[in-house]
């Protein structure tokens, strides 16, 4: 939290110095001006921020110099220093060198600050050179070496093209730009060249003053002694100060301080020329020797700057492979593909950040050349391989994302193709949607097997990238017509594998509609084809996501599959696997259609509606089970009335009641004369028809009170009938006789008999007639005819002849409409 803090307060005070500083500076109006990065300069007085242009959104680096960093200095000092730091930034702008920091918008001066734009601008050498530097800013061994190179050219050039001496040559007039390339900076005591009168170039010595601010001068740490011994000032005096510099960078700090003390700067001196050297333990062994060469009292015998050069020191392949990149403008084509292709071995050996800062950018550069590109991609994908996501983000996809559009040279989508996986792990998902999908669509419509192929094998690994509608409109009918129109066999197969690994990711509609007829119209029947037209059915059948349905497999699958399996060039093992699949099939249409059609059967049979009859069968039925398990025993169906058991003895005579066809012929059981008590039925579930046979008769008022005979009759021997067709209060149960009078025949029982005996061997009580029964009959059907043999017999006794009278009534009353609704 202390940290968050700290840095916090250190933007804001940041944020508050710019908007106190820079807001009368023209620097602003084309420069936005954004956080602080490092400083430079004399003194370290030069900060710098990032920023960019507003006009075009161009990085670069804002150096700023607060006035009022110079309140407690002298007015005179102030002036000169104010000069001086002037006449540097205008001096810096003139040269155009790539060693020499560039100028991108010239010095601007306001009321409290002097500002100027550069190019991107990392750190200056006194900002990572030392103990107290952040391990991720100090410095590897090949920047050192590859830096000091550049120094050496941008001497070269300061010394023997613009004749100017630097003069202040030390760590914080070196300046180390974003792509990580050292840079001259600080020209604030330069001095060019004044030819003297024979036309020799000559340099004035300006003498270090004591009465001026230490800051207004050149350091005296990095000064030549031949100016405090001679007064003597050429460009030989710089060579001294790269010595100092170099023994800087290896130590953290410079030969000896002096601050101001110029006096003993002059002893120093002194010493120099007897050749005593401080310790150089930290300084590498191979250039211990070049580096006292440097710090030589006599400037004659310093070596020159192409010598140095050649030291083992810098015969390193990183310092080589970093120096070609240095002049690779200057060479052609054919040399830098040589160079190019070689690189690949040489980046794994050198430290990340070099290559991603200093190898990149100038194989990035090299994108504007279509011819160069196939040479240098391989390079910038090995480099994202080794860069974190947010590398690969920040540095590499902003440049590869118009070489994702291009398509000639081919070889451009083969190496992406190639590098399709490295590029999908990287790569956000946003960016592979729009650049890297664009780039596959290209691929499948180029003319190349190769590319096609590997886009086909890349394709499916990242499909859950690809929405619907683009998988639909525009990768599958892609696919499609590559594998119909391809003459490569190679191709088609590698087509339907796509596919393939494509189905989990399809929904079953899709397949549905758009695979599975694209197969039938395949016509090629080589054994590979046919295999992998196999794998798709097979994938698509035994998906639970996709399921084919059995109208499909029926229609469209089994048919066509089944040609396949007699296909020439088939082996016995793709045979049988084809064969295995058809049986598959065909097992699942069987089963599934056969548990349909019980489905269907027994869905019929519950909602199939029954008529009056079928109900009443059912009844009689029921009622014939139920009554013979239980005996005598009451139950509610149609004639639980009767004490009666069926016999299939008796031929049944055809009833004149059409509808009602009872299985099995009614006979009354007569143990007895003797009338035997039933037992009280139970409460039974009343049925429609004596539902609407009661509520009839109770519409017609009471009925007649029946005599006490009857109704003990009744009472006693239970003659009662659930048939709704019958009228119960007309049966009779018979009363009881002598015990010597036994009926011999039922003949003799018929009550339908025109001329009977009234006794039977004068014994029988009973006068036995034509019953009144009344049954109920559908209109038109006319009046029951009698029976030739007795079904149902009934005992009427005489002294019901008026409970007779009175059902008659009733029944007469009942309404024809009522009997046709109880029928239908």
């Amino acid at each position: 939290m202390d940290m968050i803090n700290k840095f916090y307060s250190t933007a804001v005070q940041t944020v508050s110095t710019l908007s106190g500083v820079l807001p009368g500076n023209n620097v602003t109006r084309e420069y936005e001006v954004l956080e602080l990065t490092s400083t430079a300069g004399v003194g370290l007085m030069w900060k710098v921020y990032n920023g960019y242009k507003k006009s075009t959104k161009q990085e670069v680096s804002v150096f700023v110099f607060e006035k009022k960093s110079l309140e407690r200095w002298s007015r005179d000092d102030r002036e000169t220093m104010l000069e001086t730091l002037r006449r540097g930034v205008q001096q810096l702008t003139k040269i155009r060198h790539p060693h020499v920091l560039t100028v991108q918008h010239p010095l601007e001066e306001s009321r409290d600050s002097l500002a100027f734009a550069t190019e991107p601008v990392f750190a200056s050498l006194a900002n990572v050179v030392g103990d107290s530097v952040r391990s991720d800013k100090k410095l590897y061994d090949v920047e050192i070496r590859h830096g000091l190179l550049q120094l050496f050219d941008g001497l070269q050039f300061l010394h023997n093209d613009a004749k100017i001496v630097h003069r202040n040559i030390c760590a914080e007039t070196i300046v180390i730009n974003k792509n990580r390339s050292w840079k001259l900076f600080g020209f604030d005591f330069s001095i060019a060249n004044q030819p003297a009168t024979d036309g020799t170039a000559h340099w004035p010595c300006r003498e270090h003053s004591t009465s001026l601010h230490v800051l207004a001068q050149p350091s005296l740490e990095y000064t030549a002694p031949e100016l405090a011994l001679n007064g003597v000032n050429t460009p030989d005096s710089d060579l001294f100060s790269l010595g100092v510099l170099i023994f800087t960078i290896y130590t953290g700090k410079p030969l000896k301080m002096f601050g101001s003390d110029y006096s003993g700067f002059r002893r120093y001196a002194n010493e120099l020329n007897q050749r005593k050297y401080p310790p150089m333990n930290a300084v590498p062994n191979e250039l211990t020797e070049s580096l006292k060469a440097l710090l030589h009292p006599s400037a004659s015998l310093r070596p020159k700057l192409h010598e140095l050069k050649q030291i083992v020191y810098f015969q390193d392949v990183g310092v080589k492979t970093l120096s070609y990149l240095d002049s690779l403008y200057q060479w052609d084509n054919l040399q830098k593909s040589k160079f190019y292709k070689g690189l690949p071995q040489i980046i794994p050996t050198l430290p990340h950040r070099v290559n991603l800062h200093s190898i990149l950018p100038y194989l990035v550069k090299e994108f504007i050349n279509s011819p160069m590109i196939p040479f240098v991609l391989p390079n910038v994908l090995l480099i994202a391989e080794m860069s974190s996501q947010r590398e690969y983000c920040d540095h590499i996809l902003p440049h590869l994302k118009p070489i994702f559009k291009l398509t000639d040279p081919i070889q451009i989508l083969l190496i992406f193709m190639q590098k399709m996986d490295l590029l999908l792990k990287l790569t956000p998902a946003e960016d592979v949607k729009l650049s890297v999908l664009p780039l596959l669509y290209r691929s499948l419509e180029c003319d190349m097997p190769q590319i096609q192929e590997l886009c086909l094998a890349v394709l499916p690994t990242f499909s859950t990238l690809i929405d619907y509608n683009a998988m639909k409109n525009s990768v599958l009918p892609r696919i499609k017509k590559l594998c119909l129109q391809s003459s490569n066999v190679s191709v088609k197969v590698n087509c339907l594998i796509s596919i393939g690994k494509l189905l989990e990711n399809l929904d079953k509609w899709l397949v549905l509609d758009e695979i599975l007829p694209f197969l039938q119209q395949i016509q090629s029947r080589e054994p590979a084809i046919v295999m992998a037209i196999i794998g798709i059915y097979k994938i698509a059948m035994t998906n639970t996501k996709l399921g084919i349905t059995k109208d499909v497999m029926a229609h469209k699958c089994i048919p066509f599959l089944v040609p396949l399996s007699v296909e020439n060039g088939l082996t016995i093992a793709q045979f049988n696997t084809i064969v295995a699949l058809i049986k598959d099939m065909l097992s699942r249409v069987e089963q599934e259609q056969r548990e349909k059609l019980q489905q269907l059967s027994t869905i019929q049979r519950e909602n199939k509606p029954k008529d009056a009859s079928e109900i009443l069968a059912n009844e009689l039925e029921s009622s014939s089970v139920i009554s013979s398990t239980n005996g005598n025993k009451m139950d509610n169906d149609m004639f639980s009335g009767f004490n009666s058991t069926p016999t299939p003895t008796p031929t049944p005579t055809t009833s004149t009641l059409a509808p009602v066809r009872p299985k099995e012929q009614l006979k009354i059981t007569h143990t007895s004369m003797t009338p035997t008590p039933l037992p009280a039925p139970a409460a039974s579930k009343p049925d429609i028809l004596s539902s609407l046979m009661q509520s009839n008769l109770s519409g017609l008022g009471a009925p007649a009170p029946v005599p006490a005979p009857a109704m003990a009759l009744t009472a006693n021997n239970g003659w009662h009938s659930a048939n709704p067709l019958v009228m119960n209060h007309q049966l009779a149960s018979p009363q009881q006789a002598s015990s010597n009078n036994n009926f011999s025949s039922l003949d003799d029982l018929d009550p339908f008999a025109k001329s009977k005996p009234n006794n039977l061997n004068g014994a029988n009580l009973y006068t036995l007639q034509q019953p009144n029964v009344n049954y109920i009959y559908p209109m038109g059907h006319g009046q029951a005819q009698p029976m030739n043999k007795m079904t149902t017999p009934t005992l009427q006794p005489q002294n019901q002849q008026q409970q007779q009278i009175t059902d008659n009534q009733n029944f007469n009353a009942l309404s024809q409409q009522d009997i046709l609704n109880f029928l239908n």
